[in-house]
């Protein structure tokens, strides 16, 4: 190689790069696209669910959780809560009710939301939707 680099070699490399990670991005994009039919369970949408997003969004759950990476990092990840909880919906219905719990110095406390019985089990199916999408394996552990 010669000592000297000259602008029509910086140049090649430039758009060769350039076309090289364009055509790279473009694969990409294509292999999810290819994917994603295969990862959606939207049609798994029941009413009960639609109501649980909704309380979730009223109660800004994901101002303290984060939801399959997304949200606040105070609190735990709940897109696998279902799974934690040993695919349980009484258990999570059960852990809601059971809030705050007092005493504990320096730790961290969820607040009483005063869900009726038909609100907590429609943020228990909603979790358990959410437990059921399938992320690629994210988060690596089940504790998020």
């Amino acid at each position: 190689m010669s000592e000297v680099f000259t602008k029509s070699m910086a140049r090649n490399i430039y758009y060769g790069g350039s076309v090289f990670f364009f055509l790279l991005f473009l694969a990409l994009t294509f292999d999810t696209s290819n994917a994603f039919p295969e990862r959606d369970h939207r049609e798994n949408i029941t009413p009960q669910v639609a109501q649980g997003k909704a309380i979730w969004e009223e109660n800004d759950c994901i101002g303290c959780h984060t939801l399959l990476g997304e949200g606040a990092y105070y609190a735990p990840e709940l897109g696998n809560v279902y799974k934690r909880f040993g695919n349980n919906k009484e258990a999570i219905k059960g852990f809601i009710k059971s809030r705050p719990v007092n005493g504990i110095p320096g730790r961290r406390s969820m607040p009483q939301f005063n869900l009726t019985e038909e609100e907590l089990d429609a943020i228990a199916e909603f979790l358990k939707w959410t437990s059921e999408i399938n992320t690629a394996n994210w988060p690596p552990n089940i504790q998020g």
